[in-house]
């Protein structure tokens, strides 16, 4: 090897990664060295790849990952701190990347897809709340949750929103009180995830669940989906009014007609999606 070779950096990889698998677009936080906290620059690239996937009709569900050892740290702490040095000593940038946080998170409940996180590591404060913004999720015998921001003076209200509309308010506020962390098991009892699987399983067993759900008619999924969210924040008369309105809608379509006489006829569905 040349001198000339050895002196020349390695590339630099991008922070955010994605791969198609079959019909599943597996996104992946690439920032190990920094247990993938969620930059500025993370949470524009995530947000902007939900927003090109929304689009895609080639995805019929989508697994966010993570490289490294941490699935999230949650926010860049050394990145806000930065900002202390500003005239109005960061609230104008908190503000803003506070905001463009949850506009991410929200995209993840409005995408048209379902969405399966795979937690292979210890899921922290805004790394949390990722994970609770997913519609479902997979987690590692050696991953971990906590919102652990009131150790830091910071209580993680943000994350708040997501953890108490996944987990009962007692087991959310004991969370969010006390900043410890709580285990996988202890995670999947509450709630939080779907399955626990062996270290190292995760990501095939979230691309295996969302590959499920991918064989179902996309648009009875995308209409299912929006329906389950909207009516969580109705009163029960709400949500029944609510959800006749959608079944009636359903049932008008041509996949659920099709659905209905496959199952009559006892074959295979085809779906067109509509």
């Amino acid at each position: 090897m040349s001198a000339q070779a050895a002196r020349t950096p390695a590339p630099e990889q991008p922070i955010l990664l994605r791969e198609q698998v079959g019909a599943i677009a597996v996104l992946t936080l690439n920032r190990p060295a920094q247990r993938n906290s969620l930059s500025e620059e993370l949470i524009e690239r995530l947000h902007r790849a939900l927003s090109d996937i929304a689009d895609d009709n080639s995805v019929r569900a989508v697994v966010i990952a993570a490289n490294g050892a941490a699935f999230s740290a949650g926010h860049d702490l050394k990145e806000l701190s930065a900002r202390r040095s500003d005239a109005d000593r960061g609230r104008a940038y908190f503000a803003k990347l506070m905001n463009a946080c949850s506009a991410m998170m929200q995209a993840i409940v409005d995408l048209p897809q379902p969405v399966v996180a795979s937690v292979q590591g210890i899921a922290t404060a805004a790394g949390c709340q990722l994970v609770a913004s997913c519609d479902l999720a997979v987690a590692s015998e050696a991953a971990g949750f906590a919102t652990p921001g009131v150790d830091i003076g910071l209580f993680c209200s943000t994350p708040m929103v997501a953890l108490s509309r996944n987990v009962p308010r007692k087991q959310a506020l004991e969370m969010l009180l006390t900043g410890e962390p709580i285990s996988p098991a202890r995670a999947r009892e509450i709630g939080l995830v779907n399955r626990v699987v062996p270290a190292g399983a995760e990501r095939a067993e979230a691309i295996a669940l969302a590959e499920k759900v991918a064989l179902k008619s996309a648009y009875t999924v995308k209409l299912g989906k929006q329906a389950f969210y909207r009516q969580a924040e109705m009163s029960l008369g709400e949500a029944y009014r609510y959800a006749a309105e959608v079944m009636t809608e359903n049932m008008m379509a041509r996949d659920a007609e099709e659905g209905i006489s496959a199952f009559i006829e006892k074959r295979a569905p085809t779906w067109k999606d509509e």
